[in-house]
């Protein structure tokens, strides 16, 4: 039981008003008055709080499945009033490791009721994580004590890589491929064989199907046209890099977190356009290889294996991992090296790598950039330490410049952006691949 302000009131009242008892009572009555007031109140706040316990509030929490790193993940807890009207505070005893959106929750709920509170939690790490108790405090009807106890909620999650973020491009790739929403398909936009349709005004006559025209029933008017889409069955791989470059955090998450982020998402889009896609993490040798396969099963399994790997502080070996790919798949593929790049003295093996793939291969370089640079870079200061900050920050954004440069004199695609971008960036980058048949 833990007194209320209204306890401390009445007993701060009660001092201040002892003087005056004194100089009219005396000083032994005013003393004795005082501790019967102030037992008086202490009494009541016992019965108060002792009260509270036959009519106790329920609760129970409800979690995602798995959590997302770096999302802000809804979760609920449903709390039901005895007979009663119920004022009671909530402290959920969440993963110290997780950021929360509020730490303490309040609820005045009526008489037989049943109320559902949501707050956010935030995993900056993946893994698995013990969740705690609920600790919960409800006020006495007479508002002078607390009753304080814990209800049995310990359990274990796993926060995964950005499965939110999954969700909503798998929606919106969907959304693009199916029904009256998706885009028009361009005549001429891919090499495989899509659908016939009625000509249209400002269609192009070289997509004109004579022969397809001529078997029409009779009576039907207007010539067909091919409609082409992309290739599917080609194949995809990505090499995420794990070494000392991907250990630094930007905003919040480890540059790793992001490429796993970034990796997923474009496998998700290669899968959902047909590809057959493979995932290679490596650091001064491969650490993981997952073959090329089709299917939504193969993103279960990618997402899988991937989960537990962390970053290490060690160089990675790029010429290393080049050559493995190369041993495992011989036909012409995309492949997506996702790291992060200095300059053009300690990004030389990097480049070498890259330019080994070419043009066999279709090498595409994805770095992720750290926003805090660009903000740095691009703020004007007169002060004089900040200034220095800042001709660092230009320096470094100059020489990534050189460095791109040099890539893509050599035929390597390239795509730099903060690494909080660089997911939707990639994608759209890919599908446009697709969609000019740069594979």
């Amino acid at each position: 039981m833990i007194p209320s302000k209204k306890v401390y009131f009445l007993l701060g009242l009660a001092i201040a008003v002892s003087p005056i008892l004194s100089m009219i009572l005396g000083i032994y009555q005013s003393i004795a008055l005082t501790l019967v007031f102030d037992a008086v109140v202490l009494g009541l706040m016992v019965i108060d709080s002792l009260k509270v316990r036959k009519s106790r509030v329920k609760i129970s929490r409800e979690l995602p499945s798995r959590l997302s790193i770096g999302r802000d993940n809804p979760v609920v807890l449903k709390v039901e009033s005895g007979n009663t009207n119920s004022i009671i505070q909530i402290r959920d005893y969440y993963p110290t490791e997780f950021a929360v959106s509020t730490s303490t929750l309040s609820v005045n709920l009526p008489a037989n009721n049943t109320q559902e509170i949501t707050y956010t939690v935030q995993p900056n790490q993946r893994g698995d994580f013990p969740w705690g108790n609920i600790q919960v405090r409800q006020l006495g009807n007479w508002g002078l004590g607390w009753d304080d106890w814990q209800i049995p909620q310990n359990t274990r999650v796993k926060v995964y890589p950005d499965l939110m973020g999954l969700r909503s491009l798998s929606i919106r790739l969907t959304l693009q491929s199916s029904g009256s929403i998706r885009k028009v398909r361009q005549m001429g936009i891919g090499t495989e064989f899509a659908e016939l349709r009625n000509y249209r005004s400002g269609d192009d006559l070289r997509f004109v199907d004579w022969k397809a025209t001529a078997r029409r029933a009779y009576g039907n008017t207007g010539p067909l046209v091919r409609v082409l889409e992309p290739e599917q069955e080609q194949t995809l791989l990505i090499l995420l890099d794990r070494g000392r470059l991907m250990t630094a955090k930007v905003q919040g998450l480890q540059r790793f977190d992001w490429g796993l982020n970034t990796t997923l998402s474009l496998a998700l889009a290669g899968l959902h356009r047909g590809d057959r896609v493979g995932v290679a993490v490596f650091d001064r040798q491969v650490h993981t290889w997952i073959p090329p396969e089709r299917g939504q099963h193969h993103l279960n399994q990618l997402i899988d294996r991937l989960t537990p790997i962390e970053p290490v502080l060690l160089e990675s070996d790029y010429l290393g991992a080049v050559t493995h790919v190369v041993q495992q798949q011989t036909r012409r593929a995309l492949v997506v090296v996702i790291t992060d790049l200095v300059d053009i003295t300690a990004s030389s093996e990097l480049l070498a790598a890259l330019c080994k793939l070419a043009p066999r291969y279709l090498p595409f370089c994805v770095t992720l950039r750290d926003p805090q640079v660009d903000q740095i870079a691009h703020t004007f200061t007169d002060d004089i330490t900040t200034v220095y900050t800042r001709a660092v920050s230009l320096d470094l954004l100059a020489q990534r410049q050189v460095a791109f440069a040099q890539l893509k004199q050599k035929g390597v695609l390239v795509l730099d952006a903060p690494a909080n971008q660089i997911s939707d960036q990639l994608v759209e980058r890919y599908l446009q691949l697709k969609a000019r048949n740069q594979l």
